[in-house]
């Protein structure tokens, strides 16, 4: 038996890391922990008034149908962080203890402790916001003390599960299926609950006794408890390739985000996704030159199913939005998304044109012209762009909130969005040479800013006819229907002749 071993692993972690500390950095002055609480104490003002807000007007029972919608993205952000958990890894130690006590004869549960309880910190977080979700969507006819607790017991206790989940996961292959059912079951409710198909149950919960609610809460403090437990034994088990894996990932979202450069993470997901694939090779189609090279945008995206399926479902959400009463037809907020979810679903077609842009020199051996490549290439993004678009508008006008031929501005805006997408996909790094502006507000860092905006200045350039049948509430003017369709092919003309004529 090791020596760590020998005394649970707790002592001589803490001893090593109290080594570590004495022969690194100072501990942290006054004037650090002053700034760190002034930061926490400014949060919790920013945040404090939207939860009081929300807490006071829980009294008196939600809307039937808005119950359904809003339960609909209660669950869909569950099961996004059960997701997004298991993305995550989620367990990951620094790169220091990555390197040095990871695959050190110290006990691996002692090692991983302090990330374990960052996690455990994170989900009570997350369990609390759903919580008050939770509390929100169904309301509190009566006894509201009550009803809240549990929501936030429920909250708490799914929040924790999920992640304890997602921990076992990591630990064992055996448990990647029970998080991907998780997951799926997660979406199909939300389905159903967004259909309209539960509102007796919703009904019956909002209205629920006290004992039915103490027992329901219990019941999900009971299970997440025996998750939990379950992945504080599996700690130690978890093997040091999938944590080195997790920790590599955790270093990469850290370095990004300190150089205010998101475009980095996008490279590194998707170097990630093809390295460890074997694709067969295939003779190039039978199409003329530009749109030979754009095939490889086409078989890219078939080649993930997942994504594809996860943009499609995503066309749901604003009409799910406009249902749960968050989206409203006279407010800028219900074309703003609309119009980003279909910028991002073009977006998700434009890997060839960023190749293209990060090196030009490789371009330039496919024997294309750099106009004629990026207008085949320009072909993919504006069919995603109508489709998505198409269906949130018909989401839309199925709710009542947008007129029924409203998904005609769906093939409109495409050719903007696509020009938009592709400047986007076309940027180069953030230029933290740039100026930094101070204002009464704060200092206004130029650099990350205009990468920011770059490709939406293009898009919304492109969608001026449409943002004014917004504000004018004109959605069924077919003469701003068609001015829309003309301004977007006129901007991406523009935009494929202007990088033509660029060197």
């Amino acid at each position: 038996m090791r020596p760590a071993e020998a005394d649970g692993g707790a002592r001589p972690v803490k001893e090593v890391r109290a080594f570590i500390a004495s022969r690194g950095r100072a501990p942290a002055s006054l004037l650090d922990r002053y700034v760190a609480g002034f930061g926490l104490v400014m949060g919790a003002a920013v945040v404090g008034r939207p939860i009081a807000s929300l807490l006071g007007g829980l009294a008196g029972a939600t809307d039937p149908s808005r119950a359904g919608a809003g339960t609909a993205l209660v669950l869909l952000a569950c099961a996004g962080y059960l997701a997004l958990a298991r993305a995550a890894g989620p367990v990951s130690v620094s790169g220091g203890d990555a390197s040095w006590l990871l695959l050190s004869p110290l006990d691996r549960r002692g090692v991983l402790a302090r990330p374990a309880r960052l996690l455990l910190a994170v989900a009570v977080v997350a369990g609390l916001l759903l919580g008050l979700g939770l509390a929100a969507v169904l309301g509190a006819p009566d006894h509201l003390v009550w009803r809240l607790l549990a929501a936030l017991v429920v909250g708490v206790s799914a929040t924790l599960g999920g992640m304890a989940l997602a921990v076992l996961a990591q630990a064992s292959a055996s448990w990647q299926s029970w998080v991907t059912a998780g997951v799926a079951v997660l979406v199909v409710l939300a389905l159903v609950a967004a259909s309209g198909q539960a509102r007796p149950a919703l009904s019956a919960a909002a209205h629920a006794p006290p004992a039915v609610l103490g027992a329901a809460a219990a019941a999900a403090a009971l299970a997440c408890g025996l998750l939990v437990r379950r992945a504080l034994a599996a700690l130690g088990r978890i093997p040091a390739r999938a944590l080195l894996a997790a920790s590599t990932r955790a270093g990469h979202v850290a370095t990004a985000a300190v150089r205010l450069d998101p475009g980095a993470l996008t490279w590194i997901a998707e170097d990630n996704h093809w390295r460890a694939r074997r694709l067969r090779s295939r003779r190039w189609p039978s199409l003329p030159g530009p749109l030979a090279l754009a095939w490889q945008d086409w078989l890219r995206l078939a080649r993930r199913p997942g994504r594809l399926a996860l943009v499609a479902g995503a066309a749901a959400l604003p009409a799910v939005l406009a249902q749960a009463g968050a989206v409203s037809a006279t407010a800028a907020l219900g074309m703003v998304g609309v119009l980003a979810g279909a910028l991002a679903a073009a977006s998700s077609g434009t890997a060839g044109a960023r190749r293209d842009g990060d090196n030009p020199s490789l371009a330039r051996l496919t024997g294309v012209g750099r106009g004629p490549a990026l207008a085949a290439r320009a072909l993919l993004p504006a069919l995603l762009a109508a489709a998505w678009a198409a269906a949130a508008f018909a989401g839309l006008a199925l709710t009542g909130t947008l007129p029924a031929t409203s998904w005609l501005w769906g093939p409109a805006v495409a050719p903007a969005l696509a020009a938009g997408a592709l400047r986007m996909a076309r940027r180069g790094p953030v230029d933290h040479s740039m100026p930094i502006i101070d204002t009464p507000g704060g200092a206004i860092p130029t650099g990350p800013l205009f990468w920011a905006l770059t490709g939406l200045d293009v898009a919304l350039i492109g969608c001026l006819p449409a943002v004014a049948a917004l504000l004018g509430g004109r959605m069924g003017d077919g003469s701003l229907m068609a001015a829309q369709a003309l301004a977007g092919v006129a901007v991406l003309a523009a935009y494929v002749l202007r990088a033509r004529r660029a060197r």
